[in-house]
C-alpha cells in the first residue's frame, strides 16, 4: 500500500518537473540537416531544455545547458517502424536510458562538443557502452531525490549548488544525463574534467581546492552538461561554420522600420531585428 502511494506521488512529481515552462524560442537553431551533417560518432550534443527540471539544472550548474546526448551515428541501424533513425542516446528522469532521433531537438539551442584524438576502435567502445545501457530504468520512487528539484532557486552558496544534485537517498545520477555519457568515455579512460598530467615532460597541476572538487564529482558521478562545454579535451563545433559559412554570401533583408524612417534599410533579420 505504501509503495503504491509512493509510486503515484513520484509519477506526479515527474510529470510536473518534465512540463515545459512557458514560452520557449531558441536564440538561433540552425537547420537540423546542417547539424546532422556536422555530427560525428561520439560527439556530445548539449541541449538547452525548456522544462522545469531543466531550469533547476541550469541554475544549479550556472550554465545554458541542461541536457546531454551522445551521437551514435548508425549504430542502431534503420528504425524498425520505418521512422527516423535513432541516433542519440540520452538518460531521462522517468524514461531511463533511451535512443531518440535528432529531430527531437530541432527547435532547441544546441552545442556540439567533440572528443579529440579517438581512434575508430575507441569510438566503437564508447558507443557500445552507451548502447548496452538502453532500457535501463532509473528508480523514480525516491521522493526525496525528486522533491529537491521542486525548488528552482534554492538559496545556497555557489560552491554547494552542484552538490545539491546529490542530496537524497537515491541514485544522484538518475536525473542528470551527463553521468551516463561521462561513464561511457571513462570506459576508454578519456577525461572530461581537467587532470594532473605530464605533457612533453612538463607537469600541469591543478589548485588543491579544484582537485578536491573534481575528485568529488568523479566519485559521485556528478557530471553536468557544463563539464563538456568547458572541458579542455572537447572541441566546440559550430554547424553554421562547419557547413561553409561565408559572411559575403549573407542576404540582408530590409528592415521595414528603417525604410519608413528613411534609413539605410539594412538589417539582418531572423525573427527579430539584431542589434
Amino acid at each position: 500500500m505504501f509503495e503504491t502511494v509512493v509510486d503515484r506521488l513520484s509519477e506526479r512529481i515527474l510529470r510536473y518537473l518534465n512540463r515545459p515552462t512557458g514560452r520557449y524560442a531558441p536564440f538561433f537553431a540552425p537547420d537540423i540537416e546542417v547539424v546532422r551533417q556536422s555530427l560525428k560518432p561520439c560527439d556530445v550534443l548539449l541541449v538547452e531544455g525548456n522544462t522545469r527540471i531543466s531550469a533547476v539544472i541550469k541554475y544549479l550548474t550556472q550554465s545554458t545547458w541542461s541536457h546531454t546526448c551522445l551521437y551514435i551515428g548508425d549504430a542502431l541501424g534503420p528504425d524498425p517502424s520505418g521512422g527516423e533513425a535513432r541516433v542519440l542516446i540520452e538518460a531521462e528522469a522517468g524514461a531511463g536510458v533511451i535512443a531518440v532521433p535528432l529531430s527531437k531537438y530541432a527547435h532547441f539551442n544546441k552545442r556540439i562538443c567533440r572528443p579529440i584524438g579517438l581512434s575508430d576502435d575507441d569510438r566503437k567502445k564508447v558507443i557500445a557502452y552507451a548502447v548496452a545501457r538502453i532500457g535501463t530504468q532509473y528508480d523514480s520512487r525516491r521522493i526525496v531525490d525528486l522533491a529537491r528539484y521542486l525548488f528552482p532557486y534554492p538559496p545556497v552558496p555557489m560552491w554547494l549548488r552542484r552538490r545539491m544534485l546529490a542530496i537524497g537517498a537515491g541514485d544522484p545520477t538518475k536525473a542528470i544525463c551527463s553521468a551516463l555519457i561521462a561513464e561511457a568515455f571513462g570506459s576508454i579512460h578519456y577525461p572530461i574534467l581537467p587532470e594532473r598530467v605530464d605533457v612533453g615532460g612538463k607537469s600541469y597541476g591543478i589548485a588543491p581546492y579544484v582537485q578536491r572538487e573534481i575528485d568529488h564529482i568523479r566519485k559521485h558521478g556528478l557530471y553536468t552538461p557544463r563539464d563538456f562545454d568547458i572541458s579542455p579535451y572537447f572541441a566546440v563545433i559550430k554547424p553554421t561554420i562547419e557547413s561553409g559559412f561565408d559572411c559575403h554570401a549573407l542576404k540582408w533583408e530590409p528592415d521595414p522600420a528603417d525604410q519608413v524612417a528613411g534609413g539605410s534599410g539594412q538589417g539582418f533579420r531572423s525573427g527579430s531585428t539584431a542589434t
